[in-house]
């Protein structure tokens, strides 16, 4: 078995090297939305999450899922909890269970001390409303003990094996705060290490793998519109790809007859690294030439220190400049970050771009963003990057929130 890997032995996952398994929990609740809620919350903690309804589908999960918390939703009118403790017990469940209720809750009360009885190990209840942090509190030792590492499999399995999906981030407008497009980042879902974030698996830029990968990004970012335009949440898309793959004539002409031409369809942005950016000006300027007549703009991404690259070009192919967050975070209070992003927005003035500040995370980096002169704000001060559906879920509850 190569280094790194990771073995079941009985019922305890057992690692080798540094590699450690992502936790996984079981939401048990007889209540859809309830499920959903705990399940977000927990995903977000970085677990791998599976529910169940009744007690039949509970005795499933404990077969096949091998969960290390059990969640329990603990109600007058819910799910019977003494049933399921029955099946803990019997199935020798060896993780850890939390019952989550109302405080003051003779039921969760009873339910913890019958748990201990049964030699099961309770946690101390969780009660509602609670906060993210509660829950954190709670489930610390089950939470890894570092980030998630770089899984054994390569970008091509992972496109082959259906793991990748797109997330989505809100841009927010500068001055009025309002919804102004989302960014699509490519996110894995593995089937043990759980959500990965790219830095674990993007491949470099000559793999041929990053081709295949930059195609799925396009159909999925336009499918992605589709349904978000039957939720009734229409948004433009930034999606990020490599200038490597915008090097390839058929590919460009791919991607713009991939274009919706819905009236609804507001424009597609593609995001390219400054880096690469800055190096192939000449030929994007070419692609930008192309692209634009089937409204798609370029942008250029993570725009930092390497700024004065583009002082002494008269114009240049993008839309929009983005600055990287490293100076965007906490610029109000540096004055190098607050100078460099300064600079950034006098370039979009410049070359009649707008200008992005991404990792605005706090209330100081948005009134420092707006002093600065940004058109658009994105960072987890407005949130997180999020699957398709829930993403959809928030900006139609936003919407029918502005129309009240």
């Amino acid at each position: 078995m190569n280094d790194g890997m990771v073995e079941l032995v009985g019922r305890r996952p057992v690692t080798f090297g540094r590699r450690k398994v992502t936790p996984r929990a079981c939401v048990a609740d007889s209540k859809r939305h309830l499920r959903a809620f705990l399940s977000e919350v927990l995903e977000d903690l970085g677990f791998v999450t599976s529910e169940c309804a009744s007690s039949d589908e509970l005795q499933t999960v404990l077969a096949t899922e091998l969960p290390d918390l059990i969640l329990l939703g603990v109600a007058a009118d819910g799910i019977e909890p003494g049933r399921f403790l029955e099946i803990l017990v019997r199935e020798a469940f060896a993780g850890k269970v939390l019952a989550v209720g109302a405080r003051e809750s003779i039921i969760v009360k009873a339910v913890r001390q019958v748990g201990e009885e049964y030699g099961l190990a309770m946690l101390p209840p969780l009660t509602t409303p609670f906060a993210a942090e509660t829950l954190r509190e709670r489930i610390a030792m089950l939470l890894p003990e570092e980030p998630a590492p770089s899984p054994a499999v390569h970008v091509g399995e992972a496109l082959h094996a259906g793991w990748l999906e797109l997330w989505y981030q809100p841009k927010i407008d500068a001055r009025t705060l309002i919804r102004s497009g989302a960014e699509a980042l490519v996110r894995m879902r593995h089937p043990t290490w759980g959500v990965v974030p790219p830095a674990y698996f993007i491949p470099e830029e000559r793999d041929p793998h990053l081709r295949d990968l930059s195609e799925f990004v396009i159909e999925r970012a336009i499918r992605d519109w589709h349904y978000l335009l039957e939720q009734q949440t229409p948004v433009d898309l930034s999606i990020n790809l490599p200038a490597s793959y915008l090097k390839e004539p058929q590919a460009v002409r791919d991607l713009c007859r991939r274009v919706p031409t819905h009236p609804a369809f507001g424009g597609l942005t593609v995001e390219i690294d400054s880096e690469e950016a800055i190096r192939d000006l000449d030929l994007l300027t070419e692609v930008a030439r192309e692209v634009g007549l089937h409204n798609i703009g370029l942008s250029i991404d993570n725009l930092g220190a390497n700024w004065p690259a583009l002082m002494e070009r008269d114009k240049v192919p993008f839309v929009k400049l983005k600055a990287d967050r490293q100076f965007v975070t906490g610029s109000g209070s540096d004055r190098l970050k607050r100078t460099v992003c300064r600079h950034i927005v006098e370039l979009a003035q410049g070359f009649g771009a707008r200008s992005v500040a991404q990792g605005v995370e706090s209330r100081a980096d948005l009134v420092a963003a707006n002093e600065l002169g940004f058109d658009l704000v994105q960072g987890f001060l407005f949130g997180k990057p999020m699957p398709l559906k829930k993403f959809a879920k928030g900006a139609l509850t936003k919407t029918v929130m502005g129309q009240a």
